[in-house]
């Protein structure tokens, strides 16, 4: 292959490269307008703040914050959010952008943190280095999900029997759950999947429905009165 050609090759997939991947993002753009559309949700394309409003997991790392595919509206009552968040680490020369579908509904009142996620291999190796993990009465929950708190006390009263065998169901298994602040979310990697909104909110609907009233009543906020 001649050196003209070596020289030219990049000169001409670098700018496709480019084309395709910006047709990708319109076409999920699109998709995003559509299903809004369909089911009374606000399209708002992106949203700043949303990158700046939670310090947990995947928030609060990275460079280059950013949202897109950002979808709003209401489930069961609650304010409700769907939305691509994007972040840039750099290493070196190297530099690499991780993407999440992250689904939000709103809390009555606010909470102290509680996230759980999939007990997996990373998991153990944090608790080997001494990372947090709560212990419940169920074995079986405890093997599938890692509990991190703020506040114990609140955790064990929210994480009671009857949710942990909600979160056993298969909608839940492998979902990454937070509450913190007013705000009860769950992400995964990856773009947004759109058809997976409805159960996902189900899913947060069912941990927020399931909090006991003394908890709310603890936090200034009575559901009796609601």
């Amino acid at each position: 292959m001649s050196a003209e050609l070596l020289f030219v090759i990049p000169m001409v997939l670098v700018p496709l490269l480019l084309v395709l991947r910006w047709y990708s993002g319109y076409r999920r753009e699109e998709a995003a307008k559509a299903w809004a559309a369909r089911i009374g949700w606000m399209y708002m394309g992106s949203d700043a703040s949303l990158t700046q409003r939670w310090r947990g997991t995947p928030f609060n790392t990275g460079n280059a914050r950013r949202t897109s595919e950002v979808v709003a509206g209401t489930y069961s009552g609650k304010a409700a959010t769907s939305f691509a968040y994007r972040y840039t680490t750099k290493r070196g020369d190297d530099r690499q952008t991780s993407t999440f579908h992250v689904v939000t509904l709103a809390l009555p009142a606010f909470l102290p943190d509680v996230q759980l996620t999939p007990d997996g291999f990373g998991a153990k190796l944090e608790r080997v280095m001494g990372g947090q993990d709560m212990v419940f009465e169920s074995e079986d929950f405890n093997r599938a999900w890692r509990v991190e708190t703020s506040d114990p006390a609140v955790a064990h009263a929210v994480v009671h029997p009857r949710l942990m065998e909600r979160l056993m169901q298969t909608d839940a298994r492998g979902l990454h759950v937070r509450i913190e602040g007013t705000d009860i979310l769950c992400w995964s990697g990856g773009s947004p999947d759109l058809d997976q909104v409805a159960r996902r909110l189900g899913v947060l609907n069912a941990i927020v429905t399931s909090v006991p009233r003394h908890v709310w009543l603890d936090h200034g906020y009575d559901p009796a009165r609601t």
